[in-house]
């Protein structure tokens, strides 16, 4: 592989006021990114795994029955990697209106990055991956919670750092390009994103989201943004058809090694090493989510056996609830009353024959105002690491 370079990522250029802030080059890496036998391997996994979850997606009768949860548990691990404590249940719940007084108050920014990126996913409809749509999605990340305070939409007008939680300039680890010069190397950023290449489309998304981190354009939610704009860039240039990959399980899992090869590009310009670590987190997060689809499957096949099984003259209605619980995976009796337009004692009755055969779960105690979850799906897309979420 190309040896150290340290200046090959961009060079440290002494500020005013005395601090060194790194003013990153342009892509692609000069020396090019040497595509040696153990980083083509890497990458023929990556982009192998990758086809199969996008093919797999199309198997599902309905693919947003699974896209539903599968960006709620980004939205989570995304967010816990930023300090936040909220389960996936507590969103589930926060969006089912469930208000408790033990629930995180952080979880408006879990919903948040829900809302973030649905946004950005429509949008991407008739804006590519840009400026433009980066501050919106910016500006939808951050309203009204923690870091609203820090212009949400706007690139940065004075500089930030990177280090430990209340380090000061002189202690941080790493400090990005000073403010003026924001605007001109994210514009490079823009243009190397939407520049013809004979690079592989996952190198190319690699060295994006690495130099992304690099600018760090706002004073708050950069991780975020640049975890968000991996799976916009596939969905832009359609190498996914639908929303599935979210690199923010495997980040977290090696959070410190995500940050140290980071800070190895801009300091030796490691960048073959960083896009290995990026491609085997395309394969594996590939290879899992291809999994969760298919017990989603297995799943669905299962509770619609049953429910025709049990229901008898119900079953029809069930049906309809099952696939409803796919979206909703939270509900009340009212609400399957509203869904399947029958009387509040036929709903009732229905609802009690799903919790008795162990497909809905009354989880609130409560005589009245009871609240059921659909247990098992919510299941598949169980981080093993947060036990809050059982």
């Amino acid at each position: 592989m190309t040896s150290q370079n340290p200046h090959r990522a961009g060079r440290y250029i002494a500020q005013p006021t005395g601090y060194k802030a790194f003013h990153p080059a342009p892509l692609p890496p000069n020396p090019p990114i040497e595509i040696d036998a153990k980083l083509q391997a890497v990458l023929s996994t990556a982009d192998r795994c990758l086809g199969r979850l996008d093919g797999s997606i199309q198997t599902l009768p309905n693919a947003d029955l699974f896209i539903y949860m599968y960006v709620r548990k980004e939205a989570v691990l995304s967010s816990q990697i930023e300090g936040t404590q909220s389960s996936l249940q507590d969103v589930l719940a926060a969006e089912a209106k469930i208000f408790s007084p033990d629930r995180p108050r952080d979880v408006d920014e879990v919903v948040n990055y829900v809302n973030a990126m649905n946004h950005g996913l429509q949008r991407l409809e008739s804006l590519p991956v840009s400026i433009r749509l980066i501050r919106e999605i910016h500006e939808k990340l951050l309203d009204g919670v923690r870091g609203s305070h820090l212009t949400p939409g706007d690139l940065r007008t004075s500089q930030n750092w990177i280090g430990p939680f209340g380090c000061t300039l002189t202690e941080a680890t790493f400090i990005p390009p000073p403010p003026h010069d924001v605007v001109k190397v994210l514009g490079e950023w823009e243009t190397f994103v939407h520049a013809d290449s004979d690079l592989p489309l996952l190198i190319r998304i690699g060295l994006a989201h690495a130099q992304f981190e690099t600018i760090h354009p706002f004073l708050d939610g950069n991780g975020r943004v640049g975890r968000l704009l991996i799976t916009f860039m596939l969905c832009d240039r359609e190498v996914l058809l639908k929303p599935v990959l979210y690199l923010s399980y495997y980040f977290k899992k090696h959070r410190q090694e995500y940050y140290d090869l980071l800070q190895s590009v801009r300091d030796h310009g490691t960048w073959e090493k960083w896009l290995t670590f990026f491609l085997q987190g395309v394969a594996e997060v590939s290879q899992q989510a291809t999994q969760s689809v298919r017990q989603v499957l297995v799943l669905r096949e299962e509770h619609r056996k049953v429910i025709t099984d049990v229901c008898g003259r119900a079953a029809g209605n069930g049906h309809r609830v099952l696939e409803y619980l796919f979206e909703h995976p939270i509900v009340s009796v009212n609400e399957i009353q509203k869904l399947i337009g029958t009387t509040y004692p036929a709903a009732n009755d229905l609802v009690a024959r799903l919790e008795e055969h162990g497909i809905l779960h009354e989880f609130t105690g409560n005589v009245r105002n009871r609240r059921f979850m659909y247990r098992d799906f919510i299941g598949v897309f169980h981080d093993p690491s947060d036990d809050s979420t059982t």
